[in-house]
């Protein structure tokens, strides 16, 4: 295995990837299988930090559609990604990982709130930290957390795990003819809408040239193969 080719990166991790063949909640093997690949990464010296999301506990937006206020289910989707970082915080100090979850909402029984020069310490002395809750502000997606908080702790890049290998000309689960886009820029994603993350992420990651690697996490390896610079997936530079 080939070195890393960043000293610190933040890893966005979909809620659906927690949740595994269940239709909802946390698959506690899943969270275990995720955590052993994000404690492959730290043994590499890589600082690392993750965003998580809630949908397989509750979307803001679909709650918002079966009749709840949508300010209101953004909360709540905020909150599930608490749990979420919760489940991988506890995951992860079981391989001896030492991690520290801070939220963008005051939850100061479980978890330390969101503190830019704190979360840098923890990161510079080899702890993983999980950022939960968003940014704290409804209509805001989690992408746009990770975006944000890659640029406040200053990442070198934003991996994106997913349930695909990369990014396509189309969603290849629906169009045969989608083609796998293996190096992309910014400005092809926001003119040709390709829903890799929404725009607002997009945009932070182009103004401050953080690049992107979009990947599998469904492939063991996939993690730090990223973290390693291996052609995985797609870049978005």
């Amino acid at each position: 295995m080939s070195d890393p080719a960043y000293k610190r990166i933040l890893l966005k991790l979909s809620g659906e990837a927690l949740m595994g063949a269940k239709p909802f909640g946390i698959d506690e093997v899943v969270v275990a299988r995720i955590g052993d690949e994000i404690r492959a990464v730290h043994e590499t010296g890589v600082q690392t930090a993750i965003v998580v999301g809630g949908g397989n506990i509750i979307r803001g937006l679909a709650a918002s559609h079966r009749g709840i206020e949508r300010v209101t289910g953004d909360y709540m989707g905020m909150l599930g990604t608490v749990i979420n970082a919760l489940a991988l915080q506890d995951a992860l100090e079981k391989l001896g990982v030492p991690t520290r979850v801070q939220t963008a909402i005051d939850i100061r029984e479980v978890a330390e709130p969101f503190i830019r020069r704190r979360a840098i310490r923890h990161l510079e002395k080899g702890r993983v930290v999980i950022f939960a809750a968003g940014t704290g502000n409804p209509f805001f997606t989690t992408d746009s957390a990770a975006a944000l908080r890659a640029n406040e702790i200053r990442a070198e890049a934003l991996l994106k795990a997913t349930n695909v290998d990369g990014i396509y000309s189309a969603d290849p689960r629906q169009d045969p003819t989608a083609v796998k886009l293996e190096r992309v820029s910014y400005q092809e994603i926001l003119e040709r809408n390709l829903q890799v993350m929404d725009t607002a992420a997009i945009s932070l990651c182009r103004d401050n040239q953080i690049p992107i690697v979009v990947f599998d996490l469904g492939v063991a390896g996939n993690v730090r193969r990223a973290v390693c610079g291996e052609k995985i997936g797609s870049t978005v530079s």
